[in-house]
């Protein structure tokens, strides 16, 4: 487990959350103990590991069997033109080091799967998921439910996306079992039917947006602060600029 103590070079670097009534100094230690594994280190991937790095995680895990190429520059901020042809992993690692020297980094150079995702997902405390498909979301949803790990999920596409926190592990003030991934997408659509982002095409700011609400969304199931988006998936329309949210229950 990360020393919780904060040092000198700690506490000025967090000041500006430790300011505030909601994290302090007790927040800022929880966010210094806490393993947090990401799912992708791509578009969604970039912000998520990008701000929780900053934020002063000790410890983020990444998933991704996949190396940089220029067409992911457009959107996957924590790679550089310096780092094409190198493991996502690697480069993201670097980027992650350069932000926050404090923080441990764990790569994981493979494809999650079914078979695979319930160990990996068992060594951390919480899980974001930033893949691209519904194989991999299905496969981490699945051993977050059976290992009771909170995860944060979201999806992008073109100008739209959407984000929700799911613990079906748990029940909610009303006494029924929190939904889960299947409650939401009880079966995922038929191939092709969803067109992946190098047909469809994405607006590269769009996976800052969703992928920035994930590591809040995680930085708030860490802390304890807040509300998080349990039962509730946020939709966001980036042409007109605005918000949905939809309740939903579990079945």
């Amino acid at each position: 487990m990360t020393n919780a103590a904060l040092t000198d070079e700690e506490l000025e670097r967090y000041a500006r959350h430790i300011v505030l009534p909601e994290i302090g100094g007790p927040g800022q230690q929880k966010l210094k103990r806490a393993r947090v594994l990401v799912i992708g280190a791509g578009g969604l991937g970039a912000p998520v590991l990008e701000y929780l790095a900053a934020a002063g995680v000790g410890t983020l895990g990444i998933v991704d069997d996949d190396t940089v190429s220029l067409s992911n520059l457009q959107r996957q901020v924590i790679h550089g033109t310096d780092t094409i042809g190198m493991a996502k992993t690697d480069s993201a690692r670097e980027a992650i080091m350069r932000i926050n020297p404090n923080v441990a980094v764990e790569s994981h150079l493979l494809r999650l799967t079914e078979a695979n995702a319930p160990a990996l997902v068992a060594r951390y405390d919480i899980v974001v998921d930033g893949s691209d498909n519904f194989e991999t979301r299905y496969a981490v949803a699945d051993a977050c439910a059976g290992e009771k790990k909170p995860l944060v999920t979201a999806a992008v596409g073109r100008f739209d996306g959407s984000v929700t926190v799911l613990k079906p592990f748990e029940t909610g003030a009303d006494g029924k079992r929190n939904p889960g991934y299947r409650d939401l997408f009880p079966e995922a659509p038929p191939e092709g039917l969803v067109p992946s982002c190098a047909v469809a095409g994405i607006v590269g700011a769009l996976t800052g947006v969703i992928g920035t609400l994930e590591a809040m969304e995680a930085i708030k199931l860490i802390t304890g602060m807040g509300e998080p988006l349990i039962g509730r998936l946020l939709l966001y329309d980036g042409l007109t600029a605005r918000f949905d949210t939809i309740r939903y229950k579990a079945v």
